[in-house]
């Protein structure tokens, strides 16, 4: 063994060798492969786990949730104690709908498929009455748009556009799946998917909801691109609903100042372009960490919608850039998972109900963002499962429980399912021996 002498020596004369720097890098450069190969095949081992998928949507949402509950209370706080005298008024209301919604995404999650398929039909048929009713005396305007329907009571206000695009998913998703062998067949593609979806759509046109209504026709061409329609089809369908969007504008004095204020940030700064600006000011103000929870100041009446369309602007003051991409981030995984449901499944119904829902989420997520980040005019269009809002909080989780149930019934799932139930429940035995000098004859 050699052993090292104070002059830096072995025992046999030869001076002992360190790692120079130029090793230690390339060593650490050829570390890095390792390390990232290695990171690589851990996840993709857990994403080759049969419920992967399921715990995505579960884990997303419930921390989505979460978050939504904390800046519902927090960008609410001021305006509810102004109005009703109460801080806690709206996140009091919003965590009921929570209930309600987590009650109806669990049945619905639990339901058999040909169940869920019946139910389509009769969901269709009573979101179009509620659409219609809001043309009568029973329908409210809220904010220049006709869309509730007032029911005796604020607390049982809807608003059934919100179901309405729930019901074309699952009810586009059976029809479609139905005709499936036929589908190569333009008219049985667009008939009667096409149609109906179109009916809707102008329903809520109608109704002044522009916002909503430009969804559901997203909607509709996600889910015949889904389905694989033709590029021709989709092209006359992209070119009509771009006549569509500016016949919307052209047509309303508002939208035209909506879109004026959109292309002119400094024209009627306390007007029109209000609440665009102090969105942009709250998001600014933010910076990277955020003022911290509670701790916005637009909320304070300077920003109007702050608990509804805007609340990613008190979302970014109070956690700046980090915290919100954060939310991004599980906004984007529940969209991933949305669309790894539609690739895995081998069910065509939950192939066409699950690529839906995550056109839905993303679509509607995308314009409400582009919308506080003034890429977009004013819309009037929430942020799924974050905004306050009864009707389109049940409705945002009813879909999510399509999403679980088909995650549920993806190939993988089901044959872990399967083995779960045969798998031979464990039984205990128990033997109770005798007492000596017990039992004797009286």
């Amino acid at each position: 063994m050699a052993t090292l002498t104070p002059q830096g020596q072995t025992a046999s004369g030869q001076r002992a060798t360190r790692p120079t720097p130029l090793r230690s890098t390339e060593a650490l450069r050829s570390r890095r492969p390792v390390l990232a190969s290695e990171v690589s095949r851990w996840l993709r081992s857990m994403l080759d786990r049969p419920l992967t998928s399921y715990h995505l949507v579960l884990g997303s949402v419930a921390l989505l949730l979460i978050v939504g509950v904390m800046m519902v209370l927090s960008a609410s706080s001021v305006n509810a104690y102004l109005t009703v005298g109460d801080s806690y008024f709206y996140v009091k209301r919003q965590v009921i709908f929570l209930g309600i919604g987590s009650l109806g995404a669990l049945t619905i999650m639990k339901l058999p498929p040909v169940t869920l398929r019946l139910l389509s039909w009769l969901g269709l048929a009573l979101a179009t009455v509620l659409l219609i009713l809001t043309y009568t005396p029973l329908g409210i305007a809220v904010n220049g748009n006709r869309n509730w329907l007032y029911l005796g009571s604020s607390l049982f206000s809807i608003q059934p556009a919100e179901f309405a695009k729930l019901a074309m998913i699952i009810w586009g998703a059976d029809v479609l799946a139905r005709k499936y062998r036929l589908l190569d067949q333009p008219k049985h593609l667009l008939v009667p998917f096409l149609p109906v979806s179109g009916i809707l759509v102008l329903l809520v046109m109608f109704q002044g909801d522009a916002g909503t209504a430009v969804v559901m026709a997203v909607i509709a061409a996600g889910i015949l691109w889904i389905v694989g329609a033709p590029l021709r089809i989709l092209l006359g369908l992209a070119a009509a609903g771009v006549a569509g969007i500016i016949t919307i504008f052209v047509t309303s004095s508002v939208r035209m100042q909506r879109l004026a204020a959109f292309l002119d940030p400094t024209l009627d700064a306390n007007g029109v372009n209000h609440q665009a600006n102090a969105g942009m000011f709250a998001i600014a103000s933010g910076g990277w960490w955020g003022v911290g929870l509670g701790a916005s100041r637009q909320k304070w009446g300077s920003l109007p919608e702050a608990h509804t369309d805007f609340i990613f602007a008190v979302l970014g003051e109070e956690f700046g850039l980090f915290g919100s991409l954060v939310v991004l981030a599980m906004i984007g995984i529940l969209g991933y998972a949305g669309i790894r449901i539609a690739m895995r499944a081998d069910d065509l119904f939950a192939r066409y109900a699950a690529g839906g829902v995550a056109t839905w989420f993303m679509v509607q997520a995308l314009i409400n963002l582009a919308v506080v980040l003034r890429l977009l005019p004013i819309a009037g269009v929430p942020l799924p499962l974050l905004s306050y809002g009864g009707s389109a909080l049940v409705a945002n989780l009813l879909a999510v429980g399509l999403l679980l149930a088909c995650a549920r019934r993806e190939p993988e799932a089901r044959q872990l399912q399967t083995k779960k139930s045969m798998r031979p429940r464990r039984r205990m035995t128990t033997v109770v021996g005798s007492r000596t000098g017990q039992g004797g004859s009286s």
